[in-house]
């Protein structure tokens, strides 16, 4: 089996969801590159950080102490969180206002160092994201992975998808689709696979001129159980 036509992939998921209005009611839409790079710096960190503790654990559980986070990190400021002492951090992995998981909490201080460094290159981290090309959205992942603390995964995707960074996810019913077409076989995540799924949401993007967003989420929405 082969790649289908982004129309093929359109009609089926319309089909499933009540039509093409009711479709693209679901879709949303990316930020612009310009609007990712007025992003504060700390919104990044805020960001990895909510999708670190949330990985494994009850989302909701995570948004009800959102607030009490924000304040015990500083507002997430780069600068402060960096300068966090070992002690320091200790302490606050055992504030009752947050979740308590220190292996987590040290990952707010490592992710808030790489984005400092990031920073000092490029202006910004958020000017960084901004210009990382949609066509290698998955050397983005990379990065993250290889210089963040806890990013690799689905976590830094689900991050940047959260920021408004064009990407697609690797869902269940994304990797399900392209496992049935033969586009990738094993593990998902394995660089052969993973460059398999970017050459084909490339594919997808000059056909249909869709962001990654739009074009994952309807392939997500074009197999599995999520029917009307």
């Amino acid at each position: 089996m082969s790649l289908e036509t982004f129309q093929q992939i359109y009609h089926r998921a319309a089909e499933r969801k009540g039509g093409e209005a009711s479709l693209e009611s679901l879709l949303g839409r990316p930020r612009t590159n310009s609007d990712i790079a007025e992003l504060g710096d700390d919104r990044f960190l805020a960001e990895f950080t909510k999708k670190v503790f949330q990985s494994g654990f009850v989302w909701r559980v995570v948004e009800q102490k959102w607030a009490d986070f924000e304040q015990v990190f500083f507002e997430f400021n780069i600068e402060k969180v960096c300068l966090i002492p070992d002690e320091m951090l200790e302490q606050k992995a055992g504030d009752k206002r947050i979740i308590r998981n220190f292996t987590k909490v040290r990952t707010i201080r490592d992710n808030a160092i790489m984005i400092a460094d990031v920073a000092r290159e490029h202006g910004s981290f958020a000017e960084f994201v901004a210009h990382w090309p949609s066509d290698n959205i998955i050397g983005l992942w990379e990065f993250l992975k290889k210089h963040g603390s806890r990013l690799g995964g689905n976590t830094g995707a689900y991050a940047l998808r959260t920021l408004g960074k064009d990407t697609f996810l690797l869902s269940n019913d994304v990797v399900g689709y392209f496992q049935a077409r033969d586009i990738i076989t094993g593990s998902a995540t394995s660089k052969r696979s993973l460059s398999a799924i970017q050459n084909a949401f490339n594919d997808l993007q000059q056909e249909s001129g869709r962001s990654l967003q739009e074009l994952s989420r309807v392939i997500s929405m074009s197999v599995g159980d999520n029917r009307v």
